[in-house]
């Protein structure tokens, strides 16, 4: 059964850090890429980050560009987003989310996790 999990959520005061985990399983990790989107009330879906885990290709929207890292163990089966220089407008639930490349996942994903909530105080 395929599963991602994400984990590592919280309340932080702006300007501050958080580093969120995506657990994978089920499927052949270094074939897929995950991703990661993030859904404040009231907005749209958006898509935040990639990495490709089969040729570590990655990609960032440009409102976290200089401020999230995304990585990935493969001994672990995890990416993780390293979130830095927190602003109340990264408030969202964080879902990851994994395809055949960063652009079938960003634009589609083939599956999904539940999400974990990112509350950026002031």
């Amino acid at each position: 059964e395929v599963q991602l999990v994400e984990s590592g959520g919280g309340l932080v005061q702006a300007g501050g850090s958080l580093r969120l985990s995506c657990a994978a399983s089920g499927f052949t990790f270094d074939d897929y890429a995950i991703g990661w989107f993030r859904q404040a009330p009231g907005k749209e879906r958006e898509g935040v980050s990639c990495i490709n885990n089969s040729d570590g290709n990655t990609y960032y929207a440009d409102s976290v560009k200089g401020r999230f890292t995304i990585s990935s163990d493969n001994a672990k089966n995890t990416v993780y987003l390293q979130m830095n220089s927190l602003k109340r407008e990264d408030t969202a639930v964080y879902f990851c989310a994994a395809a055949r490349g960063c652009i079938r996942t960003m634009t589609v994903g083939d599956y999904w996790g539940q999400g974990t909530q990112v509350t950026v105080s002031s």
